[in-house]
């Protein structure tokens, strides 16, 4: 069935849904670039200071926390750690190209 072969009033239902959803991936997206410009200040920070990109503890009590707010949301636990494992190691990523053009003098 294609899409033109759809109720009238379903496909009004269906396009508000994805409308809906368009927004929320919006909203995603830019609540990730927050993320990000605040994640890439730690990340200056660390190399300033010769710190490690990655922070096991932290990442793991990062994990067990968003796990419990995913339940909490009634979303998949398991859902939510593959995400931030995929934010953590991205972030991980940045600290350390920061912290090597910190070393070499172009981090300023």
């Amino acid at each position: 069935m294609s899409t033109s072969e759809i109720d009238a009033s379903v496909r009004t239902e269906l396009n508000r849904l994805r409308e809906s959803i368009d927004n929320i991936d919006a909203a995603v997206v830019h609540m990730l670039a927050e993320r990000f410009k605040a994640t890439q200040q730690v990340g200056r920070l660390k190399a300033d200071h010769k710190l490690p990109p990655a922070d096991p503890a932290r990442e793991t009590r990062q994990i067990a926390r968003l796990r419990q707010l995913a339940q909490s949301a009634n979303l998949d636990p398991a859902f939510a750690e593959k995400l931030l494992n995929f934010i953590i190691a991205e972030v991980i990523r940045h600290h350390e190209r920061i912290a090597e053009e910190t070393e070499n003098g172009a981090g300023a």
